[in-house]
């Protein structure tokens, strides 16, 4: 049932982040919104998060080594990563990696 289903997203540019999170939140999941990869692993909801939406650009840690990151501290929770500079090298490596979905968001 979508309703118990945890979504969180990653995402430092404030409008975007907010569009997803309403759209997500329309569609039945429950959702929590972040600024920064810092914030997200600092979070308490972290362990209850069913899919992480991150995006591939940001200060400090990028989606991609956010990714990583909670892989490399067991935590596999199934992500996808969205940006408006799409990039085949980070693409593939990403994918490889077991990102979920590599998306291009418009109008970066």
């Amino acid at each position: 049932m979508p309703g118990r289903t945890l979504i969180s997203i990653v995402e430092d540019d404030q409008p975007f982040r907010e569009s997803m999170r309403k759209l997500i939140t329309s569609l039945g999941y429950t959702v929590e919104a972040f600024p920064s990869a810092a914030n997200f692993l600092e979070s308490p909801l972290l362990a209850a998060t069913a899919c992480l939406v991150a995006d591939v650009q940001m200060p400090g840690m990028t989606g991609v080594e956010l990714h990583r990151k909670l892989l490399e501290a067991g935590c596999a929770i199934p992500t996808i990563l969205v940006t408006a500079y799409p990039d085949e090298i980070v693409r593939n490596r990403a994918l490889k990696n077991g990102v979920v979905c590599y998306h291009l968001q418009a109008g970066g």
